[in-house]
């Protein structure tokens, strides 16, 4: 019997409980990992609450991402042995697959032996940050040199994956955050200019930054009233790459600044690497090479204990995190 963090219906982070339950051995193609610690993305706040794109199947498990060492191995997985140091892409079904306890089972496909140099917790918290925002602006919108590139909710783990990501390929980020409070840690973290949304014209800023040309990319998980927002903030047949729906407000389609401005408006997810294996290699090894030379490096806001699972979650949405939160096990 392990520890699992689990839910039997959906509603605030107090739906949280720590089970005993019994985890079957790794299948076919599997393997079982002894969880180190694991970190929180607002997706599973999603996930746990509703509405979200996958629906629990309770009872549910909860967890996209983790670090640890595998324990055993399923049928036909070669590339792994028990013993081994490994952090986890998230996988495509959260109902199917959860980080959250003392031992989970995960694809082996998406598994990693991230560099020694990391420790459990920066491992933990590092995939889905660097291949959501790698699949967007490498993959998607092509981020050169040069490239303005507009990005919301800056001081999210994949914000600022999003930031390091474009100053390493030579593009300039310029980021987004509702109030002054995080500008100067925006800055310090690799934005080149930061746009507090609250007190500025987002639109006229940006325009300014890019001396009247607007931001080729834009990379929002926020839509609600603020797409229109950013759609102004556009140049000529730009991309606006919508990650997410973190405004509680409906979401309207900026027809005008599309119409006048031929911009393409792009629906993603993560998946979209992961279901592709020649995109998922390009982005580990990317990522690898980036996290190895130190071009790319996890920001830990905070760390709990497992046993703080319930006030973890209260405090990922709080909106208060710069960075990563990480459960240790």
């Amino acid at each position: 019997m392990s520890r699992i963090v689990r839910f039997h219906e959906l509603g605030g982070p107090e739906v949280l409980r720590i089970e005993e339950v019994e985890v079957p051995p790794p299948g076919p193609g599997e393997i079982a990992v002894e969880i180190k610690a694991f970190g929180l993305n607002r997706a599973e706040s999603m996930f746990r609450s509703g509405p979200y794109v996958e629906a629990p199947e309770f009872p549910a498990r909860l967890g996209y991402e983790g670090a640890g060492v595998v324990t055993a191995v399923g049928a036909g997985v070669a590339d792994f042995a028990p013993g081994d140091a490994v952090s986890v892409i998230p996988p495509l079904s959260i109902t199917r697959w959860g980080s959250y306890g003392e031992v989970a089972t995960f694809p082996a496909e998406v598994a990693v032996k991230h560099p020694a140099s990391l420790t459990w917790v920066e491992s933990a918290g590092i995939w889905m940050q660097y291949v959501t925002a790698y699949g967007a602006l490498i993959e998607i919108a092509k981020l050169a040199r040069g490239d303005f590139v507009l990005i919301t909710a800056a001081s999210s783990s994949v914000g600022l994956a999003a930031i390091q990501i474009a100053r390493a390929v030579g593009a300039i980020p310029i980021a987004t955050t509702r109030t002054s409070a995080k500008k100067a840690a925006l800055l310090d973290a690799g934005a080149a200019h930061v746009v507090v949304t609250r007190e500025e014209d987002l639109a006229a800023r940006v325009a300014a930054i890019t001396e009247g040309t607007g931001a080729r990319i834009a990379f929002d998980p926020v839509a609600g009233p603020m797409l229109e927002q950013v759609a102004g903030a556009m140049a000529q047949n730009g991309i606006v790459i919508e990650y997410g729906a973190l405004s509680p407000d409906p979401t309207s389609l900026p027809l005008f600044p599309l119409f006048t401005k031929n911009l393409t408006l792009h629906g993603y997810q993560y998946k979209d690497v992961v279901r592709d294996r020649k995109q998922l290699d390009r982005a580990k090894r990317f990522i690898l090479d980036g996290l190895a030379s130190g071009v790319l490096k996890p920001i830990i806001d905070k760390v709990f204990s497992f046993e703080q699972i319930v006030e973890a979650h209260h405090y990922l949405e709080s909106n208060q995190q710069f960075g990563k939160i990480v459960v240790t096990v």
